[in-house]
C-alpha cells in the first residue's frame, strides 16, 4: 500500500494538531494564578479557580464518546475540521475572558475540540493502514502528542516571560487557524475525503456567514477587553454604558455582539450550504445516539467533578465529590439500561468485545493511574526541595521525563513489526515502575544530582514504549466502523486512570503523611528556645512531606506493575506484527 502525499500531510497536520492541544492541557498550570487574578480572585483563593482546569477535563474526557461516534459515521476528515473549529472558538473565549465564569466556557471547548482531534486522527491511521503496519505511525501520532506536552511548560514559561497570559491563548488560536485551512486544503486532494466536500466549498463562499462572524469577533473582544482608551472617549465610551446595572453584555456593543451570535445562527438553519452547518451536525449527533451519548456524559461527568474539583495535594476529592459520584452512578446504571434498549447506541453492543479491546482499556486506565504521579508529583518534590522559590523552574523538571516520552512513543511503534504488543507495553510498565521504585528512594538532596535524571528518563521511556502497543491493540481488535470510538474510549479510560489515580494515591501519601508528622517531636524537645524556626524542625517537617511524595512513587509503581502484568495477559495474540518484509511508514 503506499500513500499520496495529500494523505501523509493530513496525517502530519492531524498530529500536529494534537501536539498543540497537548500542550494546552499543560501550559494552563502555569498560568493559572495570572488568569485567576484576572477573574477577580487573589492568592488566597487560588483553590476557586480549579474550575478553570476541571472545565477543560470535562469537555475533553465526556464529550469524548460522542465525538468518537461521530468520526465513525460522518467520516475522519469532517470531525477533524469541527474540532480545530471549536478549539479555535474554545481559545477565543479563554483568550477574552474577563471572568471566571467566561474562563471556565472558553477552556470547555478547548477541551471538546482538543479531544476530539484525538480519536479521529487515530482512526484515520487505522483507514489508512493495514493493522500489521499501523504501529509505527501511531507511534510517531502518540511522539508528536508527547512532545506536545514538553513543548507546553516551556512554550508557557516563555510566552509569560514576554507578555500576559493572553497571549498563550492568542499563540492557540492563531495555531488552530492555520491548520484549518491547512487540513481543509490538504483534505481536498486526500483519498479519505468525504462526498460532502463540495458543500464544504460552497460553505466557504457564504459571505453573509463570513461578515456576521467579523462583527460577532470585533464587538465581542472589544466588550471583553474594553480598552481604556475608547471606554473613556466621550462619544465612543457611551457604547460601553450598560442600559440595565452594570451587566457588560447590555451594553450597545455587547448587544451588537449577542445579536450577531443569534443572526449567525439563524442564517445558519435556514441557508442550503452555511458556513456552520447546524443542520447536518445535529443530524450526526442524532445518529451517533445523543441521548446515549449525554448519560455517558453525565456518567464521565460525575467522576471528572468529583475527582478534579479538588486539590489533590490537601484531599481526595472535592467536598461535593461524593454527590458527583451519587450522580455518575445513576447515569451509568441509566446508560446500561438505554444500551440493551437502543437501536443504534453510541456504543455498538458487542464492539469492543473482544479481550484485546476492553483489555486494552484496561490498561490505558493503569497507565493513566501512574502517569499523573509523575505529572503532579515530581514538580512539587522539586518544590519542596531545589526550587522552593520558582513553581515555573519545579515545573520544568518534569521535562526531563516528558522528553524521553516521544522517544518511546516511536520506538515502541518500530518494535511492534516485530514483537507483540503485550510484550512491548508490558516491558515499557515494567520500565516505568522502576523508575518509579528509584523516585521512591529520593531525598531532599536527590535531584541536586545528575543521576536524578536517570529514572525521570527511564520513567519516561517505558510510558512511551506503552502508548502505541495499546492503541494497536485496541483497534486491531475492533470493527473498521467503530474505530473512532474505540480509540475515543482507550483516551478516555487513561483520562479516568489519571484521575482516580491521583485521588487513590494522594490519599495513600496523606496517610503516610500524617503518620510521620505524628512522630516529629515538639518543637521546644527538638530546638529548645528557638521553637519551631530552628533548621533540625524545619528538616523534620521537610521530611514528612517527602514522605508523602514517596509513597505517591511507591504506590505508582503498583499501578505501573499492574499495568504491565494486565498488558502481558490481556493483549496477548493481538495481531499487529508484519507478516514478512520490514515495512515502511509510508509505502
Amino acid at each position: 500500500m503506499t500513500l499520496r502525499p495529500a494523505d501523509r500531510t493530513l496525517l502530519a497536520l492531524a498530529a500536529v494538531a494534537i501536539a498543540i492541544a497537548a500542550a494546552d492541557t499543560y501550559v494552563v498550570v502555569l498560568a493559572l494564578p495570572d488568569m485567576s487574578a484576572a477573574a477577580g480572585l487573589d492568592a488566597l483563593e487560588l483553590q476557586r479557580s480549579a474550575p478553570i482546569i476541571s472545565g477543560f477535563l470535562l469537555g475533553y474526557v465526556a464529550m469524548l464518546p460522542l465525538i468518537g461516534r461521530v468520526a465513525d459515521l460522518e467520516g475522519r476528515v469532517p470531525v477533524l475540521l469541527l474540532a480545530l473549529a471549536v478549539f479555535a472558538a474554545g481559545s477565543a473565549v479563554t483568550m477574552l475572558a474577563y471572568d471566571l465564569p467566561g474562563m471556565v466556557a472558553g477552556r470547555f471547548l478547548q477541551g471538546v475540540g482538543g479531544g476530539g482531534l484525538v480519536p479521529a486522527t487515530m482512526a484515520l491511521v487505522a483507514d489508512l493502514y493495514p493493522k500489521e503496519r499501523r504501529g509505527l505511525p501511531l507511534g510517531l501520532v502518540s511522539a508528536v502528542q508527547e512532545f506536545g506536552s514538553v513543548l507546553g511548560p516551556v512554550a508557557g514559561a516563555l510566552v509569560l516571560a514576554v507578555a500576559t497570559w493572553r497571549g498563550i491563548f492568542a499563540l492557540n488560536l492563531a495555531a488552530a487557524a492555520v491548520l484549518l485551512v491547512a487540513v481543509g486544503r490538504a483534505a481536498r486532494r486526500s483519498e479519505v475525503v468525504d462526498a460532502t466536500a463540495s458543500a464544504r466549498r460552497a460553505a466557504g463562499r457564504d459571505v453573509v456567514s463570513w461578515l456576521l462572524l467579523v462583527v460577532l469577533v470585533v464587538a465581542g473582544a472589544l466588550n471583553a477587553l474594553r480598552p481604556p482608551g475608547i471606554v473613556r472617549d466621550l462619544f465612543w465610551g457611551q457604547f460601553f454604558v450598560s442600559y440595565v446595572g452594570t451587566h457588560r453584555w447590555l451594553t450597545p456593543v455587547g448587544l451588537v455582539a449577542v445579536l450577531a451570535l443569534v443572526a449567525l445562527l439563524v442564517w445558519s438553519l435556514v441557508t442550503p450550504h452555511p458556513l456552520l452547518d447546524l443542520r447536518r451536525w445535529w443530524r450526526a449527533f442524532a445518529a451517533a445516539d445523543l441521548p446515549g451519548a449525554l448519560l455517558l456524559a453525565a456518567a464521565l461527568g460525575g467522576i471528572v467533578l468529583a475527582f478534579g474539583t479538588g486539590d489533590p495535594a490537601i484531599q481526595v476529592f472535592s467536598p461535593a465529590g461524593p454527590w458527583y459520584l451519587l450522580g455518575s452512578a445513576v447515569a451509568a446504571v441509566l446508560f446500561v439500561v438505554h444500551l440493551r434498549r437502543a437501536a443504534n447506541p453510541v456504543v455498538p453492543r458487542g464492539s469492543l468485545a473482544h479481550r484485546n479491546a476492553w483489555g486494552g482499556l484496561l490498561v490505558s486506565f493503569f497507565v493513566g493511574s501512574a502517569l499523573i504521579a509523575a505529572v503532579v508529583s515530581i514538580p512539587i518534590f522539586a518544590a519542596l526541595t531545589v526550587h522552593k522559590d520558582s513553581q515555573v523552574a519545579a515545573s520544568l523538571v518534569l521535562v526531563r521525563l516528558l522528553v524521553a516520552l516521544p522517544v518511546g512513543a516511536v520506538l515502541g511503534g518500530w518494535l511492534l513489526r516485530r514483537l507483540p504488543a503485550g510484550v512491548i507495553a508490558g516491558g515499557g510498565m515494567l520500565l516505568a515502575a522502576g523508575g518509579f521504585v528509584w523516585m521512591a528512594s529520593w531525598d531532599a538532596e536527590s535531584l541536586e544530582h545528575l543521576v536524578s535524571t536517570v529514572p525521570l528518563l527511564v520513567t519516561g521511556l517505558g510510558f512511551g514504549l506503552a502508548l502505541a502497543p495499546v492503541n494497536a491493540a485496541v483497534l486491531a481488535a475492533t470493527d473498521d466502523d467503530v474505530h473512532g470510538l474505540a480509540s475515543a474510549m482507550t483516551v478516555v479510560a487513561r483520562m479516568v486512570g489519571m484521575l482516580v489515580g491521583i485521588s487513590a494515591l494522594t490519599a495513600l501519601g496523606l496517610r503516610a503523611f500524617y503518620a510521620a508528622q505524628r512522630d516529629i517531636p515538639a518543637p521546644a524537645e527538638v530546638c529548645g528556645d528557638q521553637g519551631s524556626r530552628c533548621s533540625a524542625y524545619i528538616r523534620l517537617q521537610l521530611d514528612a512531606a517527602l514522605t508523602q511524595e514517596q509513597f505517591i512513587f511507591a504506590g505508582a509503581a503498583v499501578c505501573a506493575l499492574v499495568a504491565a502484568v494486565l498488558a502481558l495477559v490481556l493483549l496477548r495474540g493481538t495481531e499487529t506484527r508484519e507478516r514478512g518484509g520490514t515495512g515502511l511508514l509510508i509505502g
